[in-house]
């Protein structure tokens, strides 16, 4: 199967963990895209969904669904979203799209998050995947500095502006043993908006493509 081929039957999988008629969060990208398009052809929709990002907003408005702002919930049911890696755990590396920022916030709103993601994206370490960093662009080059000293490669991500006005930042070369503890080291570096290391807001439940069909990896 093709990697599309595998997004298209995770996506199509994850909506076994919507209940109808309840207000869900939606991520970003092209995996959680083929999650919208089956999310639309549910015999009984949904109520309404949060998202991550603007693009993923557009594109379930233009199916006929209902979005709302993070601030008109209190909770949801699930959280659906990708991810660009993921440990035995549940710990995730997230910001390929640079939404990471908006995904956590989604993410802390909701009881439970159901990653999709095809084989390719499990990994035993962490930090295969360039780690993006949200940044405040004043402090880009300080951020820039402490990751160096953490043994990381930086390098600012051009022509991107996120969502909320932030540039991100992508670090190469770290073995992430410890998600937990490198995902507080950053967050608290000034400057800082999101770093994209999923540990606190680890996946729940994993639906992984492959070649035999959807593996279910539960954490």
């Amino acid at each position: 199967m093709t990697q599309d081929e595998l997004k298209a039957l995770v996506g199509q999988a994850a909506t076994a963990y919507v209940e109808p008629g309840s207000i869900i969060g939606v991520g970003t990208g092209s995996t959680v895209n083929c999650f919208i398009d089956a999310l639309a052809k549910m015999p009984v929709p949904i109520k309404a969904a949060v998202s991550s990002s603007h693009a993923s907003t557009e594109r379930m408005r233009a199916l006929g669904i209902e979005v709302l702002d993070a601030n008109q919930v209190e909770s949801l049911a699930v959280y659906i979203d990708g991810a660009d890696e993921i440990d035995h755990a549940g710990h995730m590396i997230k910001g390929g799209g640079a939404a990471l920022t908006r995904e956590k916030i989604v993410a802390d709103i909701a009881a439970r998050f159901v990653c999709i993601a095809d084989e390719s994206k499990l990994v035993t370490t962490l930090g295969r995947f360039p780690l993006p960093i949200e940044v405040i662009p004043m402090a880009a080059a300080q951020i820039a500095r402490r990751v160096r000293a953490l043994g990381g490669e930086p390098a600012l991500r051009a022509g991107v502006v996120t969502d909320n006005g932030g540039q991100i930042i992508d670090v190469r070369g770290l073995a992430i043993t410890d998600p937990a503890a490198m995902e507080r080291e950053i967050n608290q570096w000034p400057g800082v908006v999101s770093v994209g290391i999923f540990a606190r807001n680890k996946a729940d439940l994993c639906l992984l493509g492959t070649a035999q069909g959807v593996r279910t990896l539960t954490f």
